[in-house]
Parts: C-alpha cells; structure tokens; sequence
C-alpha cells in the first residue's frame, strides 16, 4: 500500500501542441507499481485549455476544484463543475477547457493499454 498526498507529486507543464495553462501531476503511474492504470490530477489556469484530441485509451474524469468545460468532437460544450463525472471512450475527440478566473482542477484516470 502507498499513501501520499497528490501535491507531493511534482506539478508538470504540459508542452504539448495546442495546449495552453495547463500542468499535471502523475500521482499514481506505473512507477509506483500501478501495472493497468495512471491516475493523475490537471490543473488549468484561468483560459487555460487542452486542443482537441483523441487517443486509443479511455478516460474516466472527476471535476475536483474549479469550472471545467468539456467539449466534444462536433463542438458541443459542456459546462462541469466541481463533483460532475465524465466518461470519455477511446477514440472519442475531446478538448477541456477552463472559462473561469480562477484555476480548475480535475482527476483523470486511463488505463495502461498494451503495447
């Protein structure tokens, strides 16, 4: 068993293509023995957002602090807020973004997929 807090787990910017203001912590990855799934907590700055994106493995979302929208591939928006829970299956376009002032923080969890 390991137990930690989340923010000991080092708060990364994310430098990735049509990312902006947003940063990650991986708090529960492979490297502390998960073998099937990472768990990890993003943090968006006020305006920040991810692009559009898709990927093979699904995501499990929890909107933890903050105004979160989730956007979908046919530009659909969909205001969340702190206790709403999102279901992303693989493959499904997805984008989030942060409308509010302040910083918005969800936990995302995704399974490891074999390589």
């Amino acid at each position: 068993m390991r137990i930690r807090h989340y923010t000991d787990a080092t708060l990364e910017d994310l430098d990735r293509e049509g990312f902006q203001g947003v940063k990650a912590r991986y708090v529960i990855t492979d490297e502390e023995g998960a073998p099937h799934f990472a768990m990890r907590v993003f943090e968006f700055e006020p305006g920040g957002h991810t692009a559009l994106h898709q990927h093979p493995e699904e995501h499990e979302i929890f909107i933890l602090e903050g105004t979160v929208t989730a956007v979908n591939n046919r530009g659909d928006e969909f205001p969340l807020e702190p206790g709403h829970t999102l279901y992303i299956p693989p493959h499904e376009s997805h984008q989030f973004k942060n409308p509010s002032g302040k910083v918005s923080k969800i936990i995302c969890l995704v399974p490891f997929l074999d390589s």
